[in-house]
């Protein structure tokens, strides 16, 4: 499949590049040096250029083979990288995905993330015809937990000590949206 691009308002979404006109590379290895980051998508591993060009070719991959979307979530008159957003572990018999997302330090709290995922949710359930899409964090990531209220996730519970923050062990919350549930109002 093709990367499909998304108009969400004042941003849209594309596939995350690295080519001679756009090059996502800083903003995504910036993104990872970031403590709050790191702190929670360390299994991502990005922490160089060259780590950052293989995240792109694996998001790439995904588009290529049908088994992962992702999106740079850019602002619609600059250009400048916001946030990123992968729809994975896509099941496609059974309509079943997963979303891992972040936003860029300086621009989190400004309603990027909830105003992108949305949007990429809306073709998720309505192009790709997927039911079911879960979103899971740390029980410390507040900021996590706010995209997924403002995106309409309804919290099912907590997975015991299912993740290592900070080189401890600690809780996950599960969320879940249904593409049978009622769009989120949004808020900023």
């Amino acid at each position: 499949m093709e990367p499909v691009e998304i108009n969400a308002g004042e941003y849209y979404l594309r596939a995350f590049r690295s080519d001679d006109r756009i090059d996502d590379i800083p903003a995504i290895v910036e993104a990872y040096a970031d403590e709050d980051t790191h702190r929670y998508l360390a299994m991502m591993g990005i922490d160089s250029p060259a780590a950052a060009e293989m995240f792109i070719v694996f998001m790439t991959n995904g588009w290529k083979h049908n088994y992962r979307w992702s999106w740079a979530v850019c602002d619609a008159t600059t250009a400048e990288m916001l946030a990123g957003i992968v729809i994975r572990d896509i099941d496609a018999r059974s309509k079943l995905a997963e979303v891992t997302c972040w936003t860029q330090p300086k621009h989190r709290g400004k309603g990027v993330l909830p105003t992108a995922l949305n949007a990429a949710l809306g073709w998720v359930f309505g192009a790709m015809e997927i039911h079911r899409v879960t979103y899971r964090h740390a029980v410390t990531n507040k900021a996590s937990q706010r995209v997924a209220e403002k995106c309409g996730f309804t919290l099912e519970g907590r997975l015991r000590e299912e993740t290592i923050v900070d080189d401890q062990r600690e809780d996950m919350l599960l969320w879940s949206r249904l593409a049978t549930d009622p769009q989120p109002e949004q808020l900023r």
